[in-house]
């Protein structure tokens, strides 16, 4: 585990969040003293403020203690939660940057070109944004990966979407299976 890396993230989570040390610190019951020497890699947080300190910085353990790397090599598991929060961070990209900065507009035509799509549209509506999930989680399970069930059900509202997504998942453990 890289604590310098683990520190710098848990810097910039505190600073998105508009926390000072001492906001953090208070918020989890500790020192800013103590803030500090995880920002700096020279400790790691106590196990027992982990959960309070990833609702505080609006993060997963793992991710804390990755210093923000998500371990998609490692993990078969894709979490439908991730892939929704990744199409918030594209839309935040472009309230950040400005819908006509070219960072943002290259991004939107290049999935547009790639899928044959028009992303904003599909980002506006909730019917069309859940197409945009179930493709990533299929492209996923093209790569081997899975997704639980139960949280597919909690989180479409497209029934023929998840009844989609269960086919596709039965596929790919089947595939498992036979290797």
């Amino acid at each position: 585990m890289d604590m310098i890396k683990v520190g710098g993230y848990i810097r910039r989570l505190r600073k998105d969040a508009g926390l000072t040390q001492k906001d953090l610190a208070e918020k989890l019951g500790v020192s800013f003293q103590a803030v500090s020497k995880w920002e700096n890699g020279d400790a790691l947080p106590d196990t027992g403020l982990l959960p309070a300190l990833c609702e505080t910085l609006n993060t997963t353990a793992d991710n804390l203690l990755n210093g923000g790397s998500l371990l998609l090599k490692n993990r078969k598991l894709m979490r439908v939660d991730d892939v929704i929060e990744g199409f918030e961070h594209m839309e935040a990209i472009g309230r950040a940057f400005g819908e006509h900065c070219t960072f943002y507009t290259g991004m939107v035509e290049g999935v547009n070109r790639r899928m044959d799509i028009d992303l904003i549209s599909y980002l506006s509506r909730p019917d069309l944004r859940e197409v945009l999930w179930a493709e990533v989680l299929i492209q996923g399970f093209m790569a081997g990966r899975t997704v639980d069930m139960d949280e597919v059900r909690a989180r479409f509202t497209n029934e023929k979407m998840v009844r989609e997504i269960e086919k596709r998942v039965e596929k790919t453990a089947r595939g498992a299976r036979a290797e």
